[in-house]
């Protein structure tokens, strides 16, 4: 029998073995599953997330559907799910997630949208700059990805090329799909933003963009899959031609008035209370 002192060492170094061939082993990561009337695709979602994460906290944006119960049902003993009483939007209840999980010892916040349009084989590629300490945010970037145009339909690409590069052009940041929810936000990072200022609904995603730039903060961008499939997407035209546009021109106004001009990009490493259930 192996004695607590010897069990215990190797153990760690175990540990140890595993951080150095996976990488995101090495941090506690939480993932945080913001959630609006996904009844159907939340138990798909949540059983896709892979089994090293220790953490997942959905957040259930006031659903007038099951979401919630659904998410407790899967039984799965790494899921909290919190709601909140009023529909606050998606930008919002990352917030939440985010809060919640960095409180309970998180030191890296992945978002993985309720809608299961994110792929979970991703995931590992996603977490490994922020993880190795090359990034403060990672993101997905699907117009990479080859033969993008056989997977993502024509209308939404040429709005996430055009999209793009507004809010690289108001930001500062060689950003490629900006408007990718996919995304890796470290505790030191989360720590430096005014996350009670994010913009709340659709067009988050360009305003956190906006935040990190501002606070000099290192943004990788990360090559995933873009899924579509049977899901039905909440983001209309009203939003890509009047509420982003705003966002980024606030976003700008808030660049100009702080005295920051136009300058190298910062990729690739330069230099509160829901209910809970």
């Amino acid at each position: 029998m192996m004695v607590p002192a010897l069990a215990e060492s190797a153990r760690g170094a175990a540990r140890a073995t595993s951080a150095r061939s996976r990488p995101e082993l090495a941090a506690r990561v939480a993932v945080v599953v913001p959630a609006y009337n996904e009844a159907r695709l939340i138990q798909r979602t949540l059983r896709s997330i892979p089994r090293y994460v220790p953490q997942v906290v959905v957040v259930d944006d006031a659903s007038r559907d099951a979401t919630s119960a659904l998410a407790r049902a899967l039984g799965d003993p790494r899921v909290q799910v919190l709601r909140h009483e009023h529909n606050r939007g998606v930008g919002a209840a990352i917030v939440t997630g985010y809060r919640h999980a960095f409180a309970r010892g998180a030191d890296v916040c992945v978002v993985m949208a309720g809608d299961a349009q994110m792929d979970p084989e991703d995931l590992s590629a996603l977490l490994r700059p922020v993880v190795a300490g090359h990034a403060d945010y990672s993101k997905g970037d699907r117009l990479s990805f080859p033969e993008v145009r056989r997977h993502m339909p024509l209308s939404r690409w040429l709005g996430n090329e055009l999209l793009s590069r507004c809010t690289a052009l108001a930001t500062g940041l060689s950003v490629r799909d900006s408007q990718c929810g996919y995304t890796a936000l470290t505790r030191r990072a989360a720590a430096r933003l005014p996350l009670e200022q994010l913009w709340p609904r659709y067009g988050y995603p360009n305003d956190l963009l906006a935040m990190l730039a501002e606070q000099r903060l290192r943004v990788r961008d990360v090559v995933v899959r873009p899924v579509y499939a049977d899901e039905v997407s909440g983001i209309g035209l009203r939003h890509a031609l009047f509420v982003v546009p705003y966002v980024l021109l606030r976003a700008l106004h808030r660049r100009l008035a702080s005295g920051l001009v136009p300058r190298a990009p910062l990729l690739d490493g330069l230099d509160e209370q829901p209910e809970v259930d």
